[in-house]
């Protein structure tokens, strides 16, 4: 690990297991544990760092000053990003989708604050800058400069996303995480045994996709996984005041923050697939709270 990332990652605290007690858990017998990886760290949060670590690793260690990527006006990879460029000293460039607004999102700011260039660009120059996976072939890009596909969607951060499963220290049944570009589901896929079922809770729309893409990503043959693609909420970002009722509730009851557009999401499914008896009795699920907390400001 090269010394800079060493050295931050000693800033950090430990994800830990918590388990949740509901009367709808006693009544089916199910035990269920959240993994906090969104107490890592207050901006590094959740699968953030688990994917950009050896990302970061590889950049600094092949002399890059610069680390150019992609993502939205809420994006909690681009926020992620800045904030690391600024405490390992390299310059960040953000590609953002879309028009730039006449006000900032508390996002946006928070990057700019942190030294990143951002340059928005049309919906169609960004689905276009998805075609570009490696970290050297962005058309244009200088010596130094080091490309990352939108959400960290690379081999390299599965290496860090496997480090969740090595850390959890008791026998489960089930693993659940939210799925945006379906990088994390991957990695756990990755160090999954085939005793394990997987689930990804797809935060888009027409996340059919995220299988072809998980598939590209995962060298494994585990076929132990599942994409769920019906509690999106009407697409990415997208949310209801039932879904805002469910996330209120369940923090208030756990006193564990959830977001609209990946946690609440996975919880709210997981919850209706309980009630439904998708799980056995004397089950163990283990859900993982990727972080993106920051997302939660207007």
């Amino acid at each position: 690990m090269h010394p800079k990332l060493a050295e931050l990652e000693k800033t950090f605290r430990p994800s830990t297991l918590t388990q949740v007690f509901d009367p709808v858990l006693d009544q089916k017998k199910i035990d269920l544990w959240v993994k906090r990886d969104d107490l890592i760290h207050p901006i590094i949060s959740g699968n953030k760092w688990r994917k950009l670590k050896y990302i970061l690793n590889h950049a600094l260690q092949n002399g890059a000053h610069t680390i150019i990527s992609m993502g939205g006006a809420y994006s909690n990879h681009l926020h992620a990003l800045a904030y690391v460029g600024k405490q390992l000293n390299l310059k960040t460039i953000g590609y953002i989708r879309g028009e730039r607004p006449k006000k900032y999102s508390p996002t946006l700011l928070d990057l700019q604050q942190w030294g990143m260039v951002l340059i928005f660009v049309s919906r169609t120059d960004y689905r276009a800058l998805r075609n570009y996976k490696r970290y050297d072939e962005l058309p244009g890009i200088q010596a130094g400069e080091y490309w990352l596909p939108e959400g960290g969607a690379t081999k390299l951060a599965l290496k860090g996303v496997t480090e969740i499963v090595a850390e959890i220290d008791l026998d489960f049944n089930f693993l659940c995480v939210p799925c945006g570009t379906g990088t994390t589901l991957a990695g756990l896929i990755e160090a999954s045994s085939d005793d394990h079922e997987i689930f990804g809770f797809s935060a888009l729309k027409g996340g059919d996709f995220l299988t072809r893409d998980i598939e590209r990503l995962n060298i494994s043959s585990h076929l132990n996984w599942t994409v769920l693609l019906d509690y999106h909420f009407g697409g990415f970002a997208k949310y209801n005041e039932e879904l805002l009722q469910f996330m209120e509730n369940f923090t208030a009851r756990h006193a564990i923050e959830l977001e609209q557009v990946y946690t609440g999401k996975m919880f709210y499914g997981l919850y209706d697939l309980i009630r439904q008896d998708h799980f056995k009795a004397g089950q163990k699920i283990i859900a993982i709270h990727t972080g993106g907390l920051q997302g939660n400001r207007k």
